[in-house]
């Protein structure tokens, strides 16, 4: 999505003047409020695209930056029998599927994609509760993996479906899921990840393989991926919003 100079100004005029205008508690609570909040995403997301054409990189850091402490939040155990039996074995019976809108659905093993060529990145995870850590990310870029399935022309977005339910819900609403254009995934420094600072992945930060997009906030770089479905739309999924943050009030596009 392409947004002209002048759709940028008056789109970021409107937004300055919401900003003062009384009674924002009750608009806050009110559906006008919501789609104006919707506009100010369709907004950030369209700014940046055009701002960052030609995929830029994330900032990289240097050893010395590297956070003594990385944390992990969120889930940091599926604990399901299927999971802690690929635990139990090492990961040597998961496999990561890539389907969907392709023409050539692929099948991965970890030790496939530890012996593809790997990128290392020290880049700074930004969680939307506050925090930020610097880490030593290494893994195999997702651009090649998808260039292999062969998209087809209808497209647009890669599924990540994970291993950790949330809620534990009966109807599966609680599993975690999230979605990413193609511009995200086609970017240099998307990457599964299966080493976190020169060791190998561990359960608390999504062993086998989490996805680091580092162009966007934690939520969107899933943990413990089992499958890429590459799909049109997600308006089917969930609660429709895209993900499962996004059906609990996130934004979709949670770009930094």
């Amino acid at each position: 999505m392409i947004i002209s100079r002048r759709k940028l100004i008056v789109g970021a005029a409107a937004g300055a003047g919401a900003l003062i205008l009384p009674g924002c508690d009750a608009a806050v609570r009110s559906p006008s409020w919501n789609t104006f909040l919707a506009g100010g995403e369709r907004l950030s997301y369209s700014a940046q695209r055009a701002l960052q054409f030609g995929q830029p990189l994330a900032r990289e850091f240097s050893e010395r930056d590297l956070s003594p402490v990385f944390r992990a939040n969120g889930t940091t155990n599926p604990d399901t029998p299927e999971y802690n039996d690929m635990v139990a074995n090492g990961f040597a019976n998961w496999r990561l599927t890539i389907d969907g809108l392709v023409d050539r659905p692929q099948s991965y093993s970890l030790a496939d994609l530890r012996a593809m060529p790997s990128r290392t990145q020290i880049t700074r995870h930004d969680c939307v509760e506050g925090w930020s850590a610097i880490g030593r990310w290494t893994g195999a870029q997702l651009a090649p993996l998808l260039m292999a399935a062969g998209l087809k022309p209808n497209a647009r977005f890669a599924l990540f479906h994970c291993a950790d339910d949330l809620d534990k819900t009966p109807d599966g609403l609680g599993k975690y899921y999230e979605t990413s254009d193609l511009i995200d995934c086609f970017h240099p420094q998307t990457i599964l990840a299966y080493g976190l600072n020169n060791k190998p992945l561990d359960v608390a930060h999504g062993a086998p393989v989490r996805m680091r997009i580092e162009r966007a906030l934690g939520y969107k770089q899933p943990k413990y991926v089992m499958r890429i479905e590459m799909i049109e739309r997600f308006d089917h999924l969930g609660k429709g919003k895209g993900g499962y943050w996004e059906d609990r009030g996130y934004e979709w596009y949670g770009g930094i």
